[in-house]
């Protein structure tokens, strides 16, 4: 117990506040039970120490894949430290913990006084498990930097969230604004290539290598042990990542995917809907109404743009790179299909054409509330929008 109360205090001292993601003043701090999850990388331990040098009750870090909790209930640890005077505890790699789900349930209800700060893997689903939370945890989900962050982090420009309404309505004068402060053009592309996980800030030599150890560690480390999966299925997981980053998007074909992994096609569509919940990939689908993993999805991207450029030869695909990017930046708050004329349909109100500078409206003529989305354009005009912008929704 000890020497889990010096980590903590170790841990703490030496850390930096530094730059603030976007989702903590989305937070609602008082609530008792609080779910933070995202894929490794994006900055869950930051955002948890960050708030934790805010919270004036007395609190304690604890990392859930320390050896101590290999022989030693959660459940008990906290009774201890209550015991000691704590009452906020931010708990990190909660998926590392078998009893993570029964455990924390348990403390809820048993210690009305007390704060849980969680953070954990993107695949946990807090319905599963002894401990059903659904009822008792606020969750969150922390999405990789925005290109608006991006930009906080290289040049210091510090800028609001830019709604979709304001963008659909303003993004004439809003592009004008913002590129007179940076040179948005040379730090977009950078963006797509290395601004997707603040680590890219420790090396960006490395950023690719780690970046592809880090997706590995997901598959084997967090994916792997809550689902149950074999050893021939994350190899089979690689593969599919690896043919679906050679291909300018994916478009499947459920059987001949099956065929060549030698897998029945529930599996491969069972798999689809892991690596999206393991952040890997994104999936497009006509809807998003009662959709089950059998659903075959319409079309497939890898879930950003820096995995494109650390999976694959054809990362230099522009169009590609265009949707990928647009797809994860709009989605973070939005819902997004796929339309019968354009690239995506979002919150089934409005309709956007993906391309570059020269791109005109012929594929989406005469359909309400359907706009351009530009890339390799600074300022945009009528319904014609560049697409970097669509980096700023968070």
């Amino acid at each position: 117990m000890e020497r889990l109360i010096k980590t903590s205090e170790k841990t703490i001292k030496g850390f930096n506040q530094g730059f603030k993601r976007y989702l903590i003043d989305q937070v609602d701090w008082d609530q008792r039970l609080i779910l933070i999850l995202g894929h490794r990388g994006v900055g869950k331990t930051t955002l948890l120490l960050q708030q934790m040098q805010k919270r004036q009750a007395k609190a304690i870090y604890l990392t859930l894949d320390d050896f101590h909790f290999e022989s030693n209930r959660l459940v008990l640890v906290i009774e201890a430290l209550y015991d000691l005077g704590y009452r906020s505890f931010y708990l990190d790699e909660v998926h590392r913990y078998i009893h993570w789900s029964v455990d924390l349930k348990n403390l809820y209800d048993n210690f009305p006084d007390v704060h849980f700060i969680v953070s954990g893997s993107s695949i946990l689903e807090i319905q599963k498990g002894k401990g059903d939370l659904s009822r008792r945890a606020a969750v969150y989900h922390l999405a990789g930097l925005s290109f608006r962050e991006y930009l906080m982090l290289e040049n210091q420009i510090d800028l609001p969230p830019i709604s979709l309404n304001e963008i659909l309505a303003n993004h004439q004068a809003l592009s004008e604004s913002i590129t007179d402060q940076a040179d948005i053009t040379k730090l977009f592309k950078k963006y797509l290539e290395f601004g997707y996980y603040p680590f890219y800030l420790e090396s960006e030599n490395l950023y690719k290598s780690r970046l592809l150890e880090t997706t590995q560690v997901v598959l084997e480390m967090d994916l792997s042990p809550w689902e149950d999966l074999t050893h021939k299925t994350i190899r089979n997981m690689k593969k599919l990542i690896f043919i679906i980053s050679e291909s300018v998007p994916f478009i499947p074909n459920i059987s001949k995917l099956a065929e060549k992994l030698e897998v029945s096609r529930n599996t491969i569509l069972k798999t689809l809907d892991l690596l999206e919940q393991a952040q890997i990939l994104n999936l497009l689908r006509q809807s998003t109404r009662g959709v089950s993993f059998l659903q075959k999805p319409e079309k497939i991207y890898l879930q950003n743009t820096n995995l494109a450029f650390a999976l694959s030869t054809y990362a230099s695909n522009q169009g590609n790179l265009r949707e990928t990017f647009f797809l994860n930046q709009v989605r973070q708050s939005h819902e997004v299909t796929l339309p019968k004329y354009g690239d995506f349909m979002v919150d089934d109100s409005y309709v956007f054409e993906i391309g570059g500078a020269g791109k005109t409206a012929t594929q989406i003529q005469g359909i309400p509330n359907a706009y351009i989305v530009a890339d390799d354009i600074k300022i945009g005009s009528g319904n014609k929008i560049p697409l970097w912008i669509f980096g700023f929704l968070y």
